[in-house]
């Protein structure tokens, strides 16, 4: 693809027009990490946080950003996702939590966006409810891993993982 699709033959930005592409399945995955100190990972990882279980509120956070994508993105499809799926990976030799997000839908347009924000809102909530203890965690390699689905069909990321 060598053309920028959200602008117009005029230059100015647009919505694209998915009116005849072919309803197909859809998926994306995506990841990231976000680094922290050890003390910070093993309180979390033994859920003595005071403000509750740190990952499983991350993880309604980040499936609430991935329906409220188009809310966010300008230019982005509002969709009706069949499926969100997080995953936290604790990386205690790394002073990290991997996250791995899965959407699904049926549709004329693809959900990597909403992959892509759905791990960065859920990896944002792991920061916002330890900042307190962590100001310096820091968010790393947030990327699509894989896409299946529509007209440029499926998409594999080549190398490493951002999983370490």
């Amino acid at each position: 693809m060598s053309e920028l699709t959200h602008f117009n033959e005029n230059g100015a930005a647009h919505m694209v027009d998915i009116g005849n592409k072919a309803i197909s399945e859809r998926i994306a995955i995506a990841e990231g990490s976000i680094h922290m100190e050890p003390t910070t990972l093993s309180l979390i990882q033994q859920g003595g946080h005071k403000k509750g279980d740190v990952l499983g509120i991350a993880r309604i956070a980040g499936i609430m950003a991935a329906k409220r994508t188009a809310d966010l993105i300008p230019l982005c499809h509002p969709l009706s996702l069949s499926h969100v799926t997080i995953e936290f990976i604790p990386k205690p030799n790394h002073q990290r939590i991997h996250c791995q997000t899965t959407v699904k839908t049926t549709g004329r347009t693809g959900v990597e966006i909403e992959a892509l924000n759905a791990t960065q809102v859920a990896l944002l909530t792991i920061y916002d409810m330890c900042k307190a203890i962590d100001r310096g965690m820091v968010i790393e390699s947030v990327r699509l891993n894989e896409k299946s689905g529509g007209q440029s069909g499926h998409w594999i990321r080549q190398g490493e993982s951002a999983e370490k």
